[in-house]
């Protein structure tokens, strides 16, 4: 698995945990609801760690909880 797709996991699974919608992600991170989007379907092929860390502020944890996972083990090298 690829980082991308590691994190785009990783963010669904914690937003379903919390009960977010999408919407509700959207407002807590204070991000464009289409850099959100296209980040969630695969189409940021690059989202950036600003990117990812207002999301995870906006998901309300800690970079090192949202990493805490075993998505993010043996990942496969990017191309």
């Amino acid at each position: 698995m690829k980082i991308q797709e590691a994190t785009i996991i990783r963010i669904q699974q914690l937003r379903k945990q919390k009960n977010l919608s999408v919407y509700a992600l959207i407002y807590f991170s204070g991000m464009p609801p289409s850099t959100v989007k296209s980040i969630l379907h695969h189409k940021s092929r690059n989202p950036g760690i600003v990117n990812i860390q207002r999301i995870i502020e906006g998901l309300g944890i800690t970079t090192r909880e949202f990493y805490d996972s075993e998505l993010f083990d043996n990942l496969d090298p990017e191309d």
